[in-house]
């Protein structure tokens, strides 16, 4: 049974029954009102319909570790390590230490007013929202809370902006450049340049894993710590937890067949002799030092070869399901929304072809 009372004119403070805490005392939660009584009665009959139910008291800041614990054995361990960093921040703000079942749509936005004041950045904030609004969601799963007040939480969309990519002279001299850096070098960035692969996909490549024309991506390359807190480099499936075979160039593959056949035998990784797998640090060095020595500016990142792989593929007429199966893409909508520029670019080429079509029937 929910109660009512008036705070002021126009202001209504609604408390429900939310069940008893972990030493057995009775647990409330409280709404503020603005309104009528009307608007009051109706808060009111919600919580008395659908009441929150076993938040016990537990905090925001408890929600958020039981929270962890449910998701992580299905996260990949980059996934663990961001999350728990931006429950972490949630739960070091205020609101972290409200009840679960006293937490309203006003207390989120006082907590993204705060982040705001503070300087955080809009992208941050999204992903702590995120992480706010998943628990919280756990928790209406759970019948802690009869709804989720952080779903209406005002989170600004990002501008997003075109997609910048490397020009084809670019890639070709970056490529031509690693030569003078190591000689696997090369390998590594036309792998990557024409399998759209990402950092920690090179490193995991193997020789059996080349099959034909074909190679097999199914894994990734994590520096991770084990049980006793030592790093190092470990074998772990793809970030999407998918298998995917692409096609090699007859270039690409004939220089793979070269250095298999120097290096074949003394290792089973491509890009370190020995047997543990490489770290994803060794081929990102290579990238800043044969970007130095081509001459390309300093904000090309190695992911880059990935976006001007996405970006020829889907400009030259290529399908986006064939693309994003090639890039490891779970959702093909995802590769249109990151890739939206190059979709515009098919688009005119589009537009010519079919153009010339109707012009040169026109002339029959």
């Amino acid at each position: 049974m929910a109660t009512i009372r008036q705070r002021r004119p126009g202001v209504w403070e609604v408390r429900g029954y939310t069940g008893k805490d972990v030493d057995g005392k009775s647990t409330q939660v409280s709404r503020t009102v603005y309104g009528t009584k009307k608007d009051a009665k109706l808060v009111a009959a919600e919580l008395t319909v659908k009441p929150a139910r076993n938040a016990g008291g537990r905090k925001l800041r408890q929600l958020l570790d039981e929270w962890i614990d449910i998701k992580a054995p299905g996260w990949a361990d980059l996934t663990i390590r961001d999350q728990t960093s931006r429950a972490k921040q949630v739960a070091a703000d205020p609101i972290g230490n409200m009840s679960v079942a006293s937490i309203g749509v006003s207390d989120v936005d006082r907590w993204i007013a705060r982040l705001r004041k503070a300087g955080v950045g809009e992208g941050a904030i999204r992903n702590q929202h995120t992480v706010l609004r998943s628990a919280l969601q756990q928790a209406v799963r759970w019948e802690w809370i009869a709804t989720n007040p952080a779903s209406s939480a005002p989170i600004e969309s990002p501008k997003r902006q075109q997609q910048r990519t490397l020009t084809n002279d670019e890639v070709r001299a970056v490529i031509a450049a690693a030569a003078e850096v190591h000689e696997l070098a090369p390998l590594a960035f036309r792998l990557g340049a024409e399998m759209g692969a990402r950092r920690s996909e090179l490193a995991a490549l193997r020789w059996d894993k080349f099959v034909g024309d074909k190679v097999v991506v199914d894994g990734q390359i994590i520096v991770s710590a084990d049980a006793d807190g030592v790093r190092a480099p470990r074998l772990k499936p793809t970030k999407t937890g998918s298998r995917r075979v692409v096609t090699l160039s007859p270039a690409l593959l004939a220089m793979v067949e070269e250095r298999r056949e120097k290096y074949g035998d003394v290792t089973s990784w491509l890009f370190t002799p020995d047997s543990d797998p490489p770290s994803p640090d060794r081929i990102g060095w290579w990238w800043r030092r044969s970007r130095e020595l081509a001459g390309l500016d300093k904000r090309w990142r190695l992911h880059d070869l990935r976006h001007w792989s996405a970006t020829q593929s889907i400009a030259s007429g290529q399908d986006v399901r064939t693309v994003a199966n090639r890039l490891g893409h779970a959702d093909p909508a995802m590769t249109l929304r990151v890739y939206a520029h190059a979709v515009v670019r098919a688009d005119e080429a589009l537009a010519q072809i079919l153009g010339s079509t109707l012009d040169d029937r026109e002339s029959l």
